[in-house]
């Protein structure tokens, strides 16, 4: 469930889905973030098909491909990109050549610059260094499925995109590679070039 590694999701917009798994959020992103921009209040403005808070800075340079949703004091760089349902809650920084891709993150959270990050869910307070990668699908396999190895087994999810649910206060250092399916818990410090790979070896 989300709610274990995003401690305070029940205080935010998301909270109906504080029990769901991540990859239910990441492949509903386009439906669920519509529905998040219909609850906002006057502290949002509507641009296009992207919901901005009045107190967010947008580059000129960053592309909003909608549905997207960005809350209050959140940082866009120019040539960042957002795609296919994306919501950054408050204080968010999205830095140059940033794409955020089918992907939710929460308060604090800060991706430096050149990174990817697909189909994912990423907690409070997590930084991402630079050149870092949460790669969504398992390109070098005939079979696409994400399953992912925990310590009660491997779980199917269902899905052939899925990048990574990352806990509260990661630290994921520069040109590190999240393969998909990765979980990391609350405080987990991901090593500059490291690889992350927890998913079953079907």
């Amino acid at each position: 469930m989300i709610s274990a590694y995003v401690r305070d999701i029940a205080n935010t917009a998301l909270a109906a889905y504080a029990s769901q798994t991540p990859w239910y959020l990441t492949t509903n992103a386009p439906d669920i973030v519509r529905q998040l921009m219909k609850a906002c209040g006057d502290g949002y403005a509507l641009h296009g098909d992207a919901m901005i808070h009045r107190s967010a800075i947008i580059e000129p340079g960053a592309q909003l491909k909608g549905p997207t949703l960005i809350g209050p004091n959140c940082f866009v760089a120019s040539s960042a990109l957002l795609r296919g349902g994306c919501f950054l809650d408050h204080d968010c920084i999205l830095g140059p050549g940033v794409e955020l891709k089918s992907s939710f993150m929460f308060a604090g959270s800060k991706a430096a610059h050149l990174n990817f990050i697909g189909d994912s869910v990423i907690g409070a307070d997590v930084n991402i260094e630079a050149g870092a990668m949460i790669a969504n699908y398992r390109n070098e396999r005939a079979e696409k499925r994400i399953r992912i190895t925990a310590a009660d087994g491997v779980m199917d999810t269902g899905v052939d995109k899925f990048g990574a649910l990352v806990g509260d206060s990661v630290r994921i250092g520069a040109n590190a590679v999240i393969a998909p399916g990765a979980l990391l818990k609350p405080e987990t410090i991901v090593a500059r070039l490291a690889l992350i790979d927890q998913a079953s070896g079907v």
